[in-house]
């Protein structure tokens, strides 16, 4: 009989793809990994892996299953999830990932908060991009995430808590006069400084400039929004900046910060979640909390995945 442990093992292979390494991510022996893994082909009546003296691959069929084996395990963690929470908002543990354009910024205002209100809440946070996140969130690794909107997946259910609205950094000037209102169409795609390909804040920004493609900066790419800045700082270019991370971001006199025209440039910042997860109550908690953060009210039922009409500033 097909068994829990052994898709738990063979999903841990699929996603290692080293015994060794799979075996301490189940915290097993090699040899009881590879047991069970060879149990699960015979019950199954096909050959998963190809094992080779120093790598390991999926055959065909063993994609399917390890594809099947995720989704199964992760409903059964959300099963799991249903017994523990059933009755009770916000206990025990919940696992968040969040993306870094929105981590460091949010954080430090919800986190207290969240504590105050739910202080049987383990929270346990995951930063990373939003491909990253959307992966071991259909693994079950992840409860909910906190990213952009919208996200692809149709196993994948979310709901938009709050716009914000980009501005454009750039050298404070002596002529510069901030009340300027400028069009995405403007920024010149040779001085526009974005992060490093993987970032949805890089797709966003050349969406939104219209066609800009940052040709004279092909080569630089930053991990994080604090070396953007100082690169806009120190006079190399221009870039698009969250709301959100303007009262982080902006302390240096030598940056400016100016407000596009109607209509401005933003993102949907929400909530999303497995479809088959059963604490949407924990995440309607979680938002409403995160609002409360931003000084907003939580919204009424959504209809869809509409966001709100309020910024994050």
């Amino acid at each position: 009989m097909l068994t829990l442990r052994q898709l738990r093992y063979f999903d841990a292979l699929a996603r290692h793809l080293h015994f060794g390494r799979a075996a301490d991510a189940v915290s097993v022996s090699q040899p009881a990994l590879s047991m069970q893994i060879r149990e699960l082909e015979a019950t199954l009546g096909i050959a998963l892996v190809e094992r080779q003296p120093n790598a390991v691959r999926l055959t065909e069929q063993g994609r399917e299953i390890a594809r099947r084996a995720a989704r199964i395990l992760a409903e059964t963690r959300d099963l799991l999830d249903y017994g523990r929470h059933a009755g009770e908002v916000l206990t025990g543990s919940l696992r968040l990932g969040i993306i870094p354009s929105i981590a460091p910024y949010l954080l430090p205002r919800v986190l207290p908060a969240l504590t105050q209100a739910y202080p049987n809440v383990d929270l346990q946070v995951r930063e990373t991009l939003t491909q990253g996140l959307l992966s071991e969130l259909n693994q079950g690794n992840l409860d909910v995430i906190l990213a952009a909107l919208p996200l692809e997946g149709t196993d994948i259910e979310s709901r938009a808590l709050f716009d914000d609205r980009f501005l454009l950094a750039v050298r404070n000037r002596p002529d510069l006069d901030e009340r300027t209102r400028v069009p995405p169409s403007s920024v010149d795609g040779s001085t526009l400084l974005l992060l490093e390909e993987g970032h949805c804040l890089r797709d966003q920004a050349l969406n939104y400039c219209e066609g800009v493609r940052p040709e004279g900066r092909s080569t630089f790419g930053a991990t994080s929004l604090s070396t953007v800045m100082q690169m806009v700082a120190a006079g190399y270019g221009v870039t698009l900046l969250p709301e959100l991370c303007a009262s982080v971001e902006v302390r240096d006199d030598r940056v400016s910060l100016l407000r596009f025209t109607d209509p401005q440039p933003q993102r949907s910042v929400g909530l999303a979640w497995r479809r088959s997860s059963p604490r949407k109550q924990d995440f309607d908690a979680l938002g409403a909390c995160i609002l409360g953060a931003l000084g907003q009210s939580p919204p009424a039922p959504p209809h869809g995945n509409r966001g709100l009409p309020a910024t994050a500033s």
